[in-house]
C-alpha cells in the first residue's frame, strides 16, 4: 500500500495535569496517496482536533504522525511552517478570503508569496479559476459573489501550491444545498483527475458521502469504519445514515 500518511498511536490532552481532557485516545490509521477521506462523529467527538494536528496547527500529547517518512512531532515550529507551507491546503467554512483582494488576487497571492515568477502565477491562477469554474467572477470582490464561490475561490487558493494534501474543515458548512453538491462534486473531480489526497471533517452525511472511505470518531477513537467501494452514493449515503442512527450523530441539513 502507498501509504502517504501514517498515524501512530496518538493522543491529545487538553488542560492541567489535574484536570486533563482526553480530545484524541491512542489513535492510529493511515491515509494512502490519492484517498478521499471523511472524519465524522458528533460534537466532541475529537474530529477538529485530528484535523488541527494533521495540519501541524496543533501538536500531539503522544504519538507520532509521518508524511511519507517526516515525523511532523519532531519538528521545530519554523520547520512546521515550512511544512505547512510547502505540503498542505486547507480549506474551512469561513472561506478567509481578503476583501480587499480580487477572487484573482485571492488565488495569486499565495503564489506571489512563494517567490513564482508573475507569468507563471497569471498562467496558474487562470488554470485554477476554469479548472473550479469560477474564471467569470475573476475580477470581482468576494463581497460580490455567492457562498459557494467563495468556497471554490478558497479550494482554488488552497490547490495553488500544489500541495500533497488537501484539508478540510467542515466545507459545506456555510453553503446551501446546491452550492454544497458543487463544491463536493469538485472535490471528487480534483481526487479522480489530479488524484489529490482530500481528508475531509463534516458532520453531513450528503458531504461525507462523496469520500471514498469515512472514519467515524467516538470520544477520540475510531469505532467505525466505511469503506464506498464500487457502491452508487445513494447506497453509499444510507450505510452512512444507519451508522449515525445508531451513535446519535447528526445526518446533517442537505438531505
Amino acid at each position: 500500500m502507498d501509504h502517504y500518511i501514517r498515524i501512530c498511536d496518538i493522543e491529545k490532552y487538553y488542560g492541567s495535569a489535574s484536570h486533563a481532557t482526553k480530545a484524541i485516545d491512542r489513535l492510529s490509521f493511515a491515509v494512502n496517496r490519492g484517498e478521499f477521506v471523511g472524519v465524522m462523529g458528533a460534537s466532541g467527538s475529537g474530529k477538529t482536533t485530528l484535523l488541527n494536528l494533521l495540519a501541524a496547527i496543533d501538536r500531539v500529547s503522544a504519538g507520532h504522525i509521518f508524511y511519507e517518512n517526516i515525523d511532523i512531532t519532531e519538528l521545530s515550529e519554523d520547520a512546521l511552517s515550512d511544512f505547512r507551507k510547502n505540503n498542505l491546503g486547507f480549506v474551512f467554512q469561513e472561506y478567509n478570503l481578503l476583501d480587499t483582494l480580487t477572487m484573482e488576487e485571492n488565488i495569486s497571492l499565495a503564489l506571489t508569496l512563494r517567490g513564482v515568477a508573475k507569468k507563471d502565477v497569471q498562467e496558474a491562477s487562470a488554470g485554477l479559476m476554469k479548472l473550479l469554474g469560477i474564471e467569470e467572477i475573476r475580477d470581482k470582490f468576494p463581497y460580490q459573489v455567492s457562498g459557494g464561490q467563495k468556497q471554490r475561490c478558497a479550494c482554488a487558493r488552497a490547490l495553488a501550491n500544489d500541495p500533497k494534501l488537501l484539508l478540510a474543515d467542515e466545507p459545506t458548512g456555510a453553503l446551501d444545498s446546491l452550492s454544497s453538491q458543487t463544491l463536493l462534486e469538485t472535490f471528487e473531480r480534483l481526487n479522480k483527475t489530479l488524484r489529490t489526497t482530500i481528508l475531509m471533517v463534516t458532520h453531513d452525511a450528503f458531504s461525507a458521502s462523496y469520500c471514498r472511505r469515512i472514519l467515524f470518531l467516538r470520544d477520540g477513537k475510531i469505532f467505525h469504519e466505511l469503506l464506498r467501494g464500487e457502491k452508487p452514493r445513494q447506497r453509499f449515503l444510507q450505510e452512512i445514515l444507519d451508522v449515525l442512527s445508531l451513535t446519535g450523530g447528526s445526518a446533517g441539513e442537505n438531505l
